[in-house]
């Protein structure tokens, strides 16, 4: 007597396989078999990954050494070309920052300022600052609005330690490499070569 198989449901129960209709156990192998490929994929191009960082950081290392100097690796971004220009590899460090509790001193700052301001002060100026102070739905600010403040040319003491207080409050608290691949073309601009499916 066979032993009966079963299917896992997506609410985790086992269902008799019996009961399971064909089009459903169609869909199931179509999509494991998919989902296979694409893990096994991912895997190959993190080995490539790895393995081609070490190539870029092993000729860098001896480029630097012709000159008789070492190289650390790092911080810095990276540009290798081929001899013709065709092809290009780019190295880039991206640092990851985040603003520690000196961020809401120079927001109490900036209130003040526009509170101070509010008779005759443009309303751009406070939609401005309440966009830069505004969080994602992860719940994080936006550092690249935040900093942008820095460029705005306010001669008032308080703004002045406003952002004072920004730029001392930022932390390097990471960094991210990427590995980018272009190709000239015809109009001689580089395009990026994607590795995302979705790219291409």
């Amino acid at each position: 007597m066979s032993k009966e198989k079963f299917m896992t449901d997506s609410q985790g129960r086992q269902v008799p396989e019996h009961l399971v209709s064909d089009i459903d156990k169609l869909r199931d192998r179509t999509v494991r078999g998919i989902i296979k490929e694409a893990l096994e994929m991912r895997q190959v191009l993190r080995d490539f990954k790895g393995r081609i960082r070490e190539e870029i950081f092993g000729f860098v290392k001896a480029s630097a050494g012709r000159y008789g100097k070492s190289w650390g690796g790092k911080k810095g971004n990276i540009t290798l070309s081929t001899y013709d220009g065709r092809y290009r590899l780019v190295v880039s460090v991206d640092e990851k920052l985040v603003f520690d509790e000196r961020l809401q001193i120079a927001r109490e700052l900036i209130g003040g300022c526009i509170n101070k301001w509010s008779k005759g002060s443009r309303d751009e100026i406070r939609i401005l600052v309440q966009d830069a102070f505004q969080v994602d739905k992860a719940g994080k600010i936006n550092t690249a609005r935040v900093l942008g403040l820095r460029r705005l040319e306010i001669h008032d003491e308080a703004w002045r330690k406003a952002m004072r207080a920004i730029t001392e409050s930022i932390q390097v608290c990471g960094n991210k490499q990427y590995l980018r691949f272009y190709e000239r073309n015809e109009q001689g601009g580089y395009e990026q070569i994607p590795l995302d499916v979705a790219a291409l």
